[in-house]
């Protein structure tokens, strides 16, 4: 296992060295250059650069990912996170570092249930986690409110406040960790209670009640929900139904269930010694694929169903592909040379409280996979269905969240001092969101011209594009799962 000594571990040794540390961080990008955004004449083009990206994907899948991207501008933006990396490299860069989301838009914020069963809001993708200047997250952030509230087809003056509300609430929310001792920056998080309190900040007892039934919402997408919705029972065996696009079962063979059941084995040993016993209880019953997602939309991603005392007793546990950051090509490689490994340490560092079967594995084929539950009163809000009032209300949380998330692993205090007490970050944020939501304006342009030229692939049909993906090469289709593909 390799070491990692985390973005947080170098830091000064009293409160002034490390405010010192913020105010000389102004030097290297003051907080207005933070507001600018001009392409290079070498910037590369998009179609280009996404079509890289994706050569290690499974090739059939592709035209389901690109049509997924093609629907409006922030869906495209879900997708291009590599793009959004290598821009914000070329800007100068504060150099005070975190443990970074790398894809921390709107969508990746939601509900989850925390180990002890109570219903948290955190941030819940961890796919580009990598070490890096705590700014690229917040640019991430605040250009996704940006984009969505282009979408849903707000007022400039409603687009601007929504998107500096992220950056406002992401600076005060850093100042307030600062001045917290560690342990409570530590135990800090967001559960029903303070969701409460945000609802009834923005609209009183309507807030509360608002509030209230989505924790509720949450609180049924337990994992008998997910059992109930992607199973059944054939001939008195509990496995997955066959839907696609959204599930492929996978029949199992003989020669599967060796190389299944070894992955497993190997995946209990990346487990903490309690979570290792658990899952021990627990047996392989069936596996299938499913596709998530925008962006990672080619990776391979499978469910997994295992029972455990008797048939009443299952578990639903998502493994999913992960290959290098889109951040290592500007910031630093990863200290991991296991991929599902560098997601997994990112997301316990970043998370205040992550699921208890968090873990990876690395295939015969050298793929690297986490692991983790599918549904575990997991939600999330359909952004185009909020109004100006709601998303700035929800800019706000995902702004204190990821601040929560970044003071957990880098310094608070020097951040807040980078930031300072006036709103110069905020408007410097607000103003490179509207920049860069037009930058990713003509981008989106670009690559659906690209799409009516016929260079880039796309399917109307998704369920025929999965069948076909399913059906198609053993090289990377789900037949290779036999030789096995992982």
């Amino acid at each position: 296992m390799s070491t990692h000594n985390g973005p947080g571990s170098s830091r000064a040794s009293t409160v002034g060295a490390r405010e010192t540390l913020g105010l000389d961080a102004r030097k290297l990008a003051p907080r207005t250059a933070l507001a600018v955004w001009e392409p290079g004449p070498d910037r590369q083009n998009v179609v280009a650069q996404l079509a890289g990206q994706e050569v290690d994907r499974v090739p059939t899948l592709l035209p389901l990912r690109h049509s997924r991207m093609s629907v409006n501008p922030f869906t495209f933006y879900r997708g291009s996170a590599l793009t959004m990396a290598t821009d914000l490299g070329t800007r100068p860069n504060t150099g005070l570092q975190v443990q970074l989301c790398g894809d921390a838009h709107l969508s990746n914020f939601g509900l989850f249930a925390a180990p002890d069963r109570a219903v948290i809001f955190d941030i819940n993708d961890f796919d580009e986690t990598l070490p890096g200047p705590f700014e690229f997250d917040v640019a991430r952030l605040t250009t996704s409110f940006t984009l969505a509230a282009q979408n849903n087809g707000f007022s400039s003056a409603e687009i601007e406040s929504t998107t500096r509300a992220a950056a406002n609430s992401y600076r005060t929310a850093i100042a307030n960790f600062a001045q917290m001792g560690e342990l409570d920056v530590w135990y800090n998080r967001v559960d029903a209670s303070v969701l409460v309190g945000w609802g009834r900040d923005v609209a009183g007892k309507k807030g509360v009640v608002a509030a209230e039934k989505t924790v509720a919402k949450a609180q049924k997408r337990d994992a008998w929900s997910a059992i109930s919705k992607l199973t059944e029972v054939v001939d008195g065996r509990r496995q997955f139904v066959n839907a696609p696009p959204v599930l492929v079962r996978i029949a199992m063979g003989s020669d599967v269930h060796p190389v299944i059941s070894g992955l497993v084995d190997q995946y209990q040993g990346t487990l903490i010694d309690d979570r290792r016993e658990l899952l021990s209880r627990y047996q392989l019953v069936d596996i299938g694929h499913k596709v998530v997602g925008v962006g990672s939309v080619g990776l391979l991603a499978f469910v997994i169903l295992l029972q455990g005392r008797d048939e009443s007793d299952l578990l639903v546990l998502q493994v999913k592909q992960a290959v290098r950051s889109v951040l290592e090509p500007v910031t630093a490689p990863s200290a991991f040379d296991k991929q599902g490994e560098r997601v997994v340490s990112g997301q316990r560092l970043t998370q205040a409280a992550s699921d208890i079967f968090l873990g990876w594995i690395r295939g015969s084929q050298g793929r690297d996979f986490y692991i983790r539950q599918l549904r575990d009163m997991k939600w999330s809000p359909d952004v185009t269905l909020l109004g100006p009032d709601n998303l700035l209300a929800y800019a706000r949380i995902c702004g204190h969240t990821l601040a929560r998330a970044h003071a957990r692993s880098g310094d608070a205090i020097a951040i807040a001092s980078y930031l300072g007490t006036s709103t110069k970050f905020d408007n410097a944020m607000m103003n490179f969101g509207l920049v860069y939501a037009e930058q990713v304006g003509k981008d989106f342009a670009a690559y659906t011209e690209a799409i009516t030229s016929g260079q880039v692939a796309v399917t109307k049909d998704e369920v025929a594009a999965t069948n076909l993906a399913f059906t198609a090469s053993s090289e990377h289709g789900i037949q290779a799962v036999r030789t096995p593909v992982v």
